[in-house]
């Protein structure tokens, strides 16, 4: 198979590289972990043979996420959010057209692509997640994630000028079939520096560090396939346990190995589990028309007092001001105004980033008609039915707007984990309990 062309899928003016190569009636779509360059994998003779081997059984669309590999940089200090990400994903899967689709990622990838499945769940036949875990940050939950002390560590390792010293930690660590074989040990270093620079990674590091999914992984609708080796120094087999237990419908396969890459060590026990699951017959949980959604709700303060101040006439015609305030930022964000009544709106988009964000100007720009809302954001699980969107999510989201003040968003934890990286500011705002709802909620205050 000679080398594939790189391509360029633009998303809001940014290049996101991919190639296109293989044939079969379905696609898979593969986002490659820690270390990818698209036009530097054929140098590579474990990662050229990986990508042979899909493409015998399928049409294969590889990428490097924003800010690595061939895609666009992106400026000192920076990393892509999830929701971002996932916006690049679609991108690419729009510019190649893709059909039938298999999404395939390694390690990090798995969180945008359980993102992509939750949100976005008709744009995939299956789920494969390779070393995938629901966050890699410890609590009570998860003992076996890193603690933050490790993480600084971690961090502090990705500090150097000498991309070598990097690779050869992470060799003896995470794949140790390559230790003894130094012209190997060298690829893998070439791939590294072609990915990103040491502090570009320390960075996307630490943005992926503050992620938590677990929140998400009840709502994942399409068939998920897990791979995880028992032995996989790099994520415990823990990890990929908790995914199946909490993914419903979910299968785990542990394999033999005890290298953190797919495409290092065991390979063949890898390429045939995801040849069988692209293969095989689908089989979607019958509650397929839900969906992952952020809710925002938003409603003028003191609108009755302010009513009758005003009276009639005048209040209809600030309300009117509002209302296009209002769609203006909908717009200008893409979320979907769901329903209006009198002085309050509800909302919903796929991406919780744009939803706060949407939310802050809202606030910001009632403002200067001289009135204050208030707003709440949440994300779950919605049915949407005749064009009608429902659900417990819907009625937290209606009950945190209710706490917050003047001016005030709020938000829950579950938007806050999924929002890592994207330079929104939240303050604790303490546990509520909210009416109607069985359990407390932690909220959080949005800094403007």
């Amino acid at each position: 198979m000679e080398r594939p062309d790189t391509r360029y899928a633009l998303n809001n003016e940014l290049a996101i590289a991919y190639q296109v190569f293989g044939q079969g009636q379905t696609d898979l779509v593969y986002m490659p972990g820690w270390i990818s360059n698209v036009e530097a994998h054929w140098d590579i003779p474990e990662i050229a043979t990986f990508l042979r081997r899909l493409a015998s059984f399928t049409r294969v669309v590889v990428m490097d996420r924003r800010g690595t590999g061939c895609s666009e940089r992106l400026a000192p200090r920076q990393a892509a959010t999830l929701e971002e990400m996932v916006d690049d994903l679609d991108a690419v899967m729009r510019a190649a057209a893709c059909r039938k689709t298999t999404l395939f990622a390694v390690q990090e990838c798995a969180f945008i692509a359980m993102l992509a499945a939750a949100t976005r769940p008709d744009r995939f036949e299956r789920l494969i997640l390779f070393g995938a875990a629901p966050t890699y940050r410890a609590d009570d939950e998860v003992p076996w994630a890193w603690s933050g002390e490790e993480w600084q560590t971690v961090f502090d390792r990705w500090r150097v000028t000498n991309m070598r010293d990097i690779v050869e930690a992470y060799v003896r660590r995470y794949a140790p079939s390559l230790i003894g074989d130094p012209t190997a040990g060298r690829r893998l270093g070439t791939l590294a520096v072609l990915t990103q620079s040491p502090f570009a990674g320390e960075v996307e590091l630490r943005r992926f560090a503050e992620i938590d999914v677990r929140g998400l992984l009840p709502v994942i609708t399409v068939p998920t396939l897990l791979l995880h080796r028992t032995n996989d120094p790099d994520e415990p087999i823990e990890s990929g346990r908790y995914l199946a237990d909490h993914i419903a419908g979910a299968t785990l396969i542990e394999l033999p190995g005890d290298d953190g890459l797919p495409w290092i060590g065991e390979v063949e026990p890898v390429l045939d589990e995801i040849e069988r699951a692209v293969a095989g017959e689908v089989h979607r949980r019958p509650e397929a028309e839900r969906n992952l959604a952020t809710i925002v709700f938003t409603d003028i303060v003191d609108s009755t007092a302010r009513a009758s101040e005003m009276g009639d006439a005048k209040w209809q015609s600030l309300v009117e001001r509002h209302h296009r305030a209002v769609r203006s930022a909908l717009g200008e964000f893409r979320g979907t105004e769901i329903d209006t009544a009198g002085d309050g709106f509800f909302a919903v988009f796929d991406g919780p980033a744009r939803a706060v964000q949407c939310a802050l100007t809202v606030a910001s720009k009632v403002r200067d008609l001289g009135i204050e809302v208030r707003a709440g954001v949440h994300t779950g699980e919605v049915q949407t039915i005749d064009g009608k969107v429902g659900g417990i999510a819907v009625n937290i989201g209606a009950r945190v707007a209710s706490e917050a003040g003047p001016s005030e968003v709020l938000v829950t934890q579950t938007v806050k984990d999924l929002v890592a990286g994207s330079r929104l500011v939240f303050e604790d705002a303490g546990d509520h309990v909210l009416k109607g709802i069985p359990e407390s909620r932690r909220l959080y205050r949005v800094g403007s």
